[in-house]
């Protein structure tokens, strides 16, 4: 199976476009051949339409839809509250209802996130671009080392349990609808270490 994977880095996560790197190599060996008099030609870049992976822009478009709903899911989360994001753009219902419940019980907790949980080398496991809905899985690393819940009541941090992964495996659904890629679940795996 084909897969596609994304280093996400904290300072160029949100809007990142991805760089390719162009290698460009050059042959050599004793064949007692003598070198060519003329520099050899500047290699030329491969037009942006072209690619060994098929799927490799809608692999892309399930990536960057992701990305979006993870940096709305930060947003929210910083302040307890939805409001003033675009998390409807990328999630479904069922995802966003679980973002909501969680941003419930850290209002009657009165806790809010500082800095950020980072998710790292997402990957698309799964697309299957055939079925009526399209859908896709990706498979991601989040990294909680600069996660921390903070009591807005007692001005404290409210340290992560002694047992909690500071990097964990999480997955990711995804549905294609008119508007583009949606999450439709997201479940972290805290029992799977990456």
């Amino acid at each position: 199976m084909v897969t596609t994977t994304r280093t996400r880095r904290t300072a160029a996560l949100y809007g990142a476009v991805p760089l390719a790197l162009l290698l460009a190599g050059c042959g050599g060996g004793d064949d007692g051949s003598k070198p060519s008099a003329a520099p050899p030609a500047a290699s030329t870049p491969a037009p942006a339409t072209s690619s060994a992976d098929p799927q490799a822009a809608e692999k892309t478009a399930v990536l960057a839809a992701f990305d979006a709903m993870w940096t709305e899911r930060t947003k929210a989360y910083a302040k307890a509250d939805a409001k003033g994001t675009r998390l409807e753009k990328y999630a479904t219902l069922d995802a966003l209802g679980r973002i909501r419940n969680d941003l419930d019980r850290m209002k009657a907790a009165g806790t809010v996130v500082r800095g950020e949980s980072r998710q790292e080398h997402a990957t698309v496991t799964a697309l299957d671009l055939t079925a009526k809905t399209p859908k896709a899985t990706i498979t991601t690393c989040v990294d909680l080392s600069a996660y921390e819940q903070y009591s807005t009541q007692k001005k404290a941090v409210i340290p992560l349990p002694t047992n909690q992964p500071m990097r964990y495996a999480a997955r990711a659904t995804l549905e294609k609808w008119p508007a583009g890629w949606m999450v439709t679940t997201y479940t972290p795996e805290g029992g799977h270490p990456c």
